[in-house]
């Protein structure tokens, strides 16, 4: 019984530790996708994207 009790513990921790890192990743990748369609974008309307900001003025993305 009490290998059981540890075991369960452990499922426990394990589980506790993926939502930590879902929770702290989650973010990153969805910013990075963000900033890589903003990017995207702006060079499929011909501008270079330099410091956050793309050279064409007019360039708009839904």
């Amino acid at each position: 019984m009490k290998e059981a009790s540890g075991e369960a513990n452990l499922t426990v921790v394990t589980i506790i530790l993926i939502g930590v890192i879902v929770a702290i990743a989650t973010p990153l990748v969805t910013s990075m996708m963000n900033n890589t369609k903003q990017r995207a974008c702006c060079m499929n309307a011909g501008g270079v994207w330099e410091n956050n900001t793309c050279s064409i003025s007019s360039y708009t993305c839904d």
